[in-house]
């Protein structure tokens, strides 16, 4: 629910993905590859530790790593993406009597692939210049108080500000950077958090068919969430969320296929209720229902692809998380988990799930979920949480925990199965009046080889299913990175 601090050893992973039918094929496939980057991320981010030693009042603390990694990927059409990626990452951390703490980072990331037509955007090798990609400020007023010697007080303030990653709760609504603020004010077992904040420039927007949608994204969030520990066990929460759609960035004119031009607006709201704890000692959980309302537009053209008037039409869509994890007792950390998610879909959308091109139809509420949130729907297929529902299970292990070499070796698997909640509404690519999308296993493992030196590789493979039309072979996914820090 709070800020995810950056590792100071950081695997940013680079990865292809698959392409739509459809006009808008390339800008998807960058679409997709940003949700694949963000399950691998989640997966082999370390918590970064600000604990200040008592005899010291400031800490400072800085370095730099190199991630070396290479990925061999199918998209949808069955092209294999080759491509090598080299990023350089530098750090500086600062911590002061255990109630301010500050973290920096930039970052400059190669991406060489072979040849550079498989590059996504078809511009071939690209170099990103250094960016300021964590800039973030954190205050504790317990701590600080403490800090002089005195009792903390029984109602607590924390404030974070600065260009942060966040992820709300489960991450089913919102889970991304942003640069903005969150307060949170903690009294006994009661907590009021609040979050403003503007997405960077460079956010990969959900409307993957708007001009410069991964260059130039201007969308505003603000954020209320109430939470009550019941007990040791239970603590449910309660949120509203508001994004408001500032891009102005030109409209999309399509001259070959629909002769169109299209208008984009979406603004939208989400209410969220769920809760997040323990059932025993061994078994954690957290769930979340949101429900979105708000207003989008409609698309440009009906489902005979003539040409109609967009109009301004209602959202009303909904979604569902549930996950439950089971860490056994055992040396080995062994630990099992499943996941459902579902999420609502709208029957007279053309052929897209989450843009305003071929999107809803005008007159009619809009009932697909569209949020902007991360969740872990695979590595190979990684669908939007739109006109969804998944079910996974995974396990992961440390095998060779009393091995002094390999204690920090962790190897896992997932098996997610896919399907559409509603068989007459569209997804991201091009689907047929089915509910079953396929089936996906992973495999993965992550080994910290020494405190400087980490390595993680990664496999997947989806079989699609009848709903998508285009399934005749697996869709591959291989990735591997060794990151150096000094």
């Amino acid at each position: 629910m709070h800020l995810k601090y950056t590792s100071i050893v950081l695997t940013i992973l680079l990865m292809a993905s698959g392409h739509t039918l459809w006009a808008q094929t390339t800008n998807t496939a960058l679409e997709r590859f940003e949700r694949q980057l963000d399950q691998i991320r989640m997966q082999t981010r370390q918590q970064a530790n600000t604990d200040v030693p008592v005899d010291q009042r400031l800490l400072i603390d800085y370095g730099a790593s190199l991630t070396l990694s290479y990925a061999a990927i199918d998209d949808s059409t069955y092209d294999t993406h080759l491509f090598n990626s080299y990023q350089l990452q530098g750090f500086v951390r600062m911590n002061l009597d255990g109630a301010h703490n500050f973290f920096a980072r930039v970052s400059s990331t190669y991406r060489d692939f072979h040849p550079a037509s498989d590059s996504f955007d078809t511009h071939g090798d690209d170099w990103e210049e250094f960016k300021l990609d964590r800039a973030v400020y954190r205050f504790n007023l317990g701590k600080a108080i403490a800090a002089q010697g005195n009792q903390p007080p029984i109602t607590n303030l924390i404030f974070e500000g600065g260009r942060q990653y966040i992820h709300w709760f489960t991450g089913l609504v919102f889970s991304d950077e942003l640069d903005g603020v969150m307060l949170t004010v903690n009294h006994d077992k009661l907590a009021l958090i609040g979050m403003a904040g503007t997405s960077t420039r460079r956010t990969i927007d959900i409307d993957s068919a708007r001009p410069n949608y991964d260059t130039d994204t201007h969308r505003d969030f603000f954020a209320g969430a109430i939470t009550y520990q019941i007990n040791e066990h239970h603590t449910p929460f309660v949120y509203a969320l508001y994004q408001q759609d500032h891009n102005d960035t030109g409209n999309y004119v399509d001259s070959i296929y629909t002769g169109t031009t299209t208008v984009f607006d979406y603004e939208t709201w989400y209410v969220g209720v769920g809760s997040q704890g323990s059932l025993s000692d061994q078994m954690l959980y957290n769930v979340e229902f949101a429900y979105e309302g708000g207003r989008g537009m409609s698309s440009p053209f009906d489902s005979s692809y003539s040409s109609v008037t967009q109009t301004k039409e209602d959202v009303s869509a909904w979604a569902m998380a549930m996950n439950l994890s089971y860490q056994f007792k055992s040396d080995n950390y062994t630990r099992i988990d499943g996941e459902i998610i579902l999420a609502s879909g709208d029957g007279d959308r053309v052929f897209s799930t989450s843009s305003s091109y071929g999107g809803n139809q005008p007159g009619s509420n809009d009932t697909a979920f569209n949020a902007f949130g991360s969740m872990d729907t695979g590595l190979a297929f990684a669908p939007e949480v739109s006109n969804l529902m998944m079910l996974r299970t995974g396990i992961s292990t440390f095998p060779l925990i009393n091995h002094e070499r390999f204690k920090r070796l962790q190897v896992g698997a997932n098996v997610y199965l896919f399907g559409k909640l509603n068989e007459n509404a569209p997804i991201d690519e091009d689907t047929s009046d089915h509910t079953f999308l396929g089936v996906e296993t992973d495999i993965y493992a992550n080994w910290q080889i020494t405190n400087d030196l980490s390595f993680a590789a990664r496999y997947g493979i989806f079989f699609g299913g009848d709903a998508l039309n285009n399934k005749d072979n697996p869709r591959n996914f291989f990735y591997t990175s060794l990151t150096l820090a000094f």
